[in-house]
């Protein structure tokens, strides 16, 4: 029966046990579409946050990255200039026996395997009653298909109260602050506006663990450019040779769909991306998956289809990856990639009377707009799955192998016995490497090799054991989790060797005498 499981159902399994995901008022029977992230997923989290931000937005310089930090309540106006009051809506269908609703999209999709997405509700409904697609719960005949708007409305104030909705995105706030911050920052084009943090959307029918939330983290980009220099992106020769992986819209026409492979110049020069910034937005994203543990040959980059695509949009990406289902992989949208043109500060500033245009050389010009949008979440599920290694193959434990820059625990720290002094020199290790801001932890309960399946549950790269050798020389051993292979190393030199294996600096077998 267990080896019937899915991956999914085996992360969520270890998700919950060893701290990394709970889902939110448990204790009350949980609430559908939003987790907890517990201790382990919390470092999980916060190590691919900040890996993020140094990645896409404290190491560039020309253009520079603002980081701003929005609220998450904003008022009606705003989201009606934005289109959200009249537009952010999902297609909603409800079984009239067990009355539960579901996105009719997916629905039709996981009954036919046709992609529905972009359609009216009219044609959703046309094409239900076609291929007799019934209730997946109770297998009653479905209503037909309605609209349903995603946003989560508040009333702000006293008495009746403003209507207000929770942020559906982060995209808004990088907008409305856009004339501060180019006057805080004495910014001149090109420059971005980043943002980490919450938004809300009413999901009809939050699913498969992390991948469909109602509250949900995005990282995201508003970078501005004169629309004459979108193919100046002065740092473009870094990363014009990065083959992306390509699925165009001619792709997903053939049978089976063709994804290319070609180099972010080249996409340019042939008119496949419109211009270079979004290019290379798409080359980072590129890299920056591989180095959180996604296979290259498990992502690609998805044109969306016209009916998918935003009337104002110049060019949508999307960022998809492949996770293991059985027979059919399931693929999900972790990045989205816009050419917003100048639509969003246009907008503003005609529904607001503002004056959103930039002086450039002397000429007010409204700035044009690219948006790579990442889900965190969503991002975590998929680097949870892709890095999940199954037991029985070189241990018999299941194990997550985290690449060290986004591992939740650098180091755990064991006494191999209980006794003669080696709990007290561990704790002495243990202290000295949390004040060096190693995230360690102690575990002294159980055998050495229950201990390393504890580590390696939870992906933590180096195990660290302090044992009769250590009292006599002061010399540890270092485990490697990938390999199961050990050094030993002097206490004197355990944080230099620590940092310059968890930065790659140097390979295991040079950390120290083999054990």
């Amino acid at each position: 029966m267990s080896e019937k499981r899915s991956t999914l159902d085996k992360v969520m399994e270890v998700s919950l046990r060893r701290g990394l995901v709970f889902p939110t008022a448990e204790i009350y029977g949980g609430f559908a579409g939003v987790y907890d992230f517990g201790p382990i997923g919390s470092f999980l989290r916060e190590n691919l946050i900040n890996f993020w931000l140094n990645y896409f937005v404290k190491t560039e310089v020309d253009p520079p990255v603002y980081l701003v930090s929005g609220g998450t309540v904003l008022p009606f106006d705003v989201l009606k200039a934005s289109g959200h009051v009249d537009h952010f809506v999902d297609p909603v269908v409800e079984c009239p026996e067990c009355k539960t609703e579901f996105r009719a999209d997916h629905v039709i999709e996981d009954a036919t395997g046709q992609f529905v997405e972009g359609l009216d509700e009219q044609e959703l409904t046309r094409i239900i009653r076609e291929n007799n697609i019934r209730c997946p719960n109770c297998d009653s005949e479905l209503a037909d298909v309605t609209i349903f708007n995603l946003m989560l409305a508040t009333k702000v104030g006293g008495g009746k109260g403003k209507v207000a909705f929770l942020r559906p995105e982060t995209a808004q706030i990088m907008f409305l602050d856009f004339k501060r911050t180019a006057t805080s920052m004495r910014a001149k084009l090109p420059f971005g506006i980043a943002q980490v943090g919450s938004s809300y959307r009413n999901e009809i029918s939050p699913r498969k663990g992390l991948i469909r939330l109602r509250e949900f983290e995005q990282m995201e980009i508003e970078m501005f450019v004169d629309p004459v220099t979108l193919n100046d992106q002065p740092n473009f020769a870094e990363i014009e040779k990065v083959k992306i992986r390509l699925l165009t819209r001619e792709g997903q026409d053939k049978e089976p769909q063709e994804i290319i492979e070609i180099t972010a110049d080249e996409a340019v020069k042939q008119n496949i991306l419109p211009n270079q910034y979004f290019a290379y937005y798409l080359a980072k994203e590129t890299v920056w998956y591989t180095r959180c543990g996604i296979p290259r040959d498990k992502f690609r980059f998805r044109h969306m289809k016209p009916e998918e695509t935003p009337h104002y949009s110049g060019g949508n990406w999307d960022l998809e990856i492949e996770l293991p289902r059985g027979e059919k992989a399931q693929i999900v949208e972790i990045v989205g990639n816009a050419y917003r043109q100048a639509y969003d500060l246009g907008n503003h500033a005609k529904h607001s009377g503002e004056d959103l245009s930039i002086d450039q050389d002397g000429e007010k010009l409204i700035a044009h707009v690219v948006e790579p949008s990442f889900g965190v979440d969503r991002s975590i599920h998929c680097i949870l799955e892709h890095c999940f290694r199954e037991k029985g193959i070189d241990r018999d434990w299941i194990w997550f192998k985290f690449p060290n820059v986004i591992a939740p625990i650098s180091v755990e720290i064991f006494p191999l016995m209980r006794k003669d002094g080696m709990p007290e020199t561990a704790k002495q290790i243990y202290t000295t490497l949390k004040k060096a801001g190693f995230n360690a932890i102690y575990d002294q309960a159980g055998s050495i090799g229950r201990r390393y399946a504890r580590a390696d549950e939870i992906g933590c790269p180096y195990c660290c054991t302090i044992d009769y050798t250590t009292l006599d020389d002061n010399t540890v051993t270092i485990r490697d989790r990938d390999t199961m292979k050990q050094v030993r190393v002097p206490t004197i030199e355990l944080i230099d060797v620590l940092r310059q294996l968890l930065e790659e600096k140097i390979e295991f077998e040079e950390a120290g005498q083999p054990v």
